[in-house]
């Protein structure tokens, strides 16, 4: 089923919309719950609140892009899980770990969560993503948005590991110097 006719499944508060979004973006959408949380039971309330908050955000809203609007609702939701079950600790998911590969690049006077929820912050990294090859900007993409492991990006792009390592490393010790240079005190 076309985006358009699910959203209108929405409006027309047809329960359908939820079967059909369900249906048609279930996979992605656990692929993204799946990559921040990695335990099953999270990743099924992850998506249970995501169509939840979906059905209560449609309307008013009319995303242009469903399956973007989607997955941003999905990591958002996927994100709280993860903040209240790790408080104090931080497990082996692959959340965890881009977040300890971003470490080193963002400044270290606050949590890196609360680093990369500013506003500020994100304006900054998006325009260094624009001076990015679109293959460099998609794997940045890739492994610090999705959460994506090293080898799901590895199969996605066709590339060695070793080689999306080194890329990752170098767009990251880039993304360093830009906000040193922008004055974000790193």
């Amino acid at each position: 089923m076309e985006d358009n006719a699910i959203i209108e499944l929405y409006f027309a508060r047809d329960e359908a919309a939820i079967q059909e979004t369900q249906s048609k973006y279930g996979r992605y959408l656990s692929k993204i719950a799946h990559n921040i949380l990695s335990q099953e039971q999270d990743v099924e309330e992850s998506l249970n609140d995501t169509y939840l908050k979906t059905w209560n955000s449609i309307p008013p809203n009319r995303p242009v892009r469903l399956q973007l609007y989607l997955g941003k609702i999905t990591r958002e939701l996927s994100i709280d899980i993860y903040r209240k079950k790790h408080a104090e600790k931080r497990g082996g998911s692959e959340y965890a770990l881009s977040l300890d590969e971003m470490q080193e690049t963002l400044a270290s006077g606050s949590t890196i969560e609360d680093e990369v929820s500013a506003k500020a912050l994100a304006g900054l990294i998006s325009t260094y993503l624009k001076t990015l090859s679109k293959e460099k900007r998609d794997i940045f993409v890739c492994r610090y948005y999705h959460c994506d492991s090293v080898s799901d990006i590895c199969a996605n792009f066709q590339m060695t590991e070793s080689k999306v390592k080194n890329m990752l490393l170098r767009v990251r010790a880039g993304l360093k110097e830009y906000l040193e240079k922008e004055g974000y005190v790193v």
